[in-house]
């Protein structure tokens, strides 16, 4: 009999756990496992590049109508459940909740006693990100097993570590995504450090150089430069930098232009600033794509700009096509790139940003040698999935 096994995310929306799930859906054994998956928001960019095999599962019911607008929830006269938005709205908007509690937290505090929980058991449930989809697992699934994914600097992401300590005992294990992630992890929450393994995002050389050859791309004809960005347009990515570097570089003349692929809250505000700095036919928002590496391997320069990152997964995707890289130097970051060899390390600010991009866009040697050493590497995970199964059948 095959094992039953839910996975729990908030959406498959533009995102490097999205992406991360798919690959290993992908590589997924349905001929040993009935996959189940939970989605809080049940659509997205990657939901066509699911398998078939994976049985979606509805929403429950209290999530569907909190996804829905007020004038829905006040046609059904559900004024329960517009007291709890509202309460929800006004606690993100005190400072001193919003200083000491992740977003993710201040919600389920608000929600969790309200929804019901999943009538279907398990053998084993995952939550596959951090916030809700673990709180989620913990109290609203039944299963035999249950495992936690963790795919970011936990410390530095803003969660309260005594309100998610409850949460996190319920499971069995606890999945970081890479070495440094689970160092910070252990440190934040010493208590489960026996949970705490490693696994990482698993990533298909094969299939991106596939997808990077589909049609689609760049259209246009360009003389100067194409620099790249990908990442959801949040405070995380450090987007505010990128466009002042790109400011830098334009004054002084340089011939390029530099696209973002990606959505998320800040877009408005990031395309207000570009706008100020006159910046419209330089720093170009592509809004996201199923398939992002058509343009990936047509870029002269991959550029990273993040605060903080559980692994990097854009970055492992542009070594794998062997473009020249432009990185922050978040913490997880050394696990990928070592400065001057396979990429360009710099610190968090708009300034060395926009040297670093100047020096790898002037020292054509520098990006041929960059580029020559990541031909060298083997940046592929498909293997990690054997990792996965262990867990799942230990």
């Amino acid at each position: 009999m095959k094992k039953k096994i839910l996975f729990v995310i908030d959406s498959l929306h533009s995102g490097g756990a999205e992406k991360s799930l798919i690959s290993l859906l992908t590589l997924f054994d349905f001929q040993k496992y009935e996959v189940d998956l939970l989605m809080f928001s049940p659509n997205g960019l990657y939901l066509p590049l699911l398998p078939k095999e994976v049985n979606v599962i509805e929403v429950p019911v209290y999530m569907r109508n909190q996804m829905r607008g007020f004038k829905h929830l006040i046609r059904q006269r559900n004024f329960k459940q517009i007291f709890v938005r509202l309460g929800v709205s006004t606690s993100l908007r005190i400072p001193h909740l919003k200083k000491n509690m992740h977003g993710a937290q201040i919600n389920w505090g608000w929600i969790s006693k309200e929804i019901e929980k999943l009538d279907k058991k398990y053998d084993v449930a995952i939550a596959y990100s951090q916030g809700m989809p673990t709180y989620f697992v913990a109290e609203k699934v039944s299963a035999v097993k249950k495992l936690s994914w963790v795919n970011i600097d936990y410390k530095i992401a803003g969660y309260n570590k005594e309100f998610d300590i409850n949460y996190y005992e319920k499971f069995n294990q606890i999945i970081a995504v890479s070495e440094l992630c689970k160092d910070v992890l252990v440190s934040e929450l010493p208590s489960m450090k026996s949970k705490v393994t490693v696994i990482y995002d698993i990533i298909s050389p094969i299939l991106i150089r596939s997808m990077s050859n589909e049609n689609g791309g760049f259209t246009e004809e360009f003389e100067g430069m194409r620099i790249l960005t990908i990442g959801r347009l949040v405070h995380q990515k450090g987007y505010e930098w990128a466009i002042e570097a790109c400011h830098k570089l334009k004054e002084e003349g340089f011939k390029f232009k530099w696209f973002a692929i990606g959505e998320g809250e800040l877009k408005t505000k990031l395309e207000e600033t570009v706008k100020r700095l006159g910046l419209e036919d330089t720093f170009i928002f592509l809004g996201t794509h199923q398939n992002p590496y058509t343009y990936l391997k047509q870029s002269d320069v991959y550029v990273q700009p993040s605060r903080f990152e559980g692994y990097g997964l854009a970055i492992a995707e542009a070594r794998i096509l062997h473009i020249p890289i432009v990185t922050t130097n978040f913490t997880v970051v050394h696990n990928q790139i070592t400065d001057r060899e396979n990429g360009l390390i710099v610190n968090m600010n708009s300034e060395d940003i926009y040297m670093g991009i100047k020096n790898m866009m002037e020292d054509g040697s520098l990006r041929q040698k960059i580029s020559s050493n990541l031909k060298k590497e083997n940046v592929g995970t498909e293997e990690e999935i054997h990792k996965v199964y262990a867990l799942i059948e230990s």
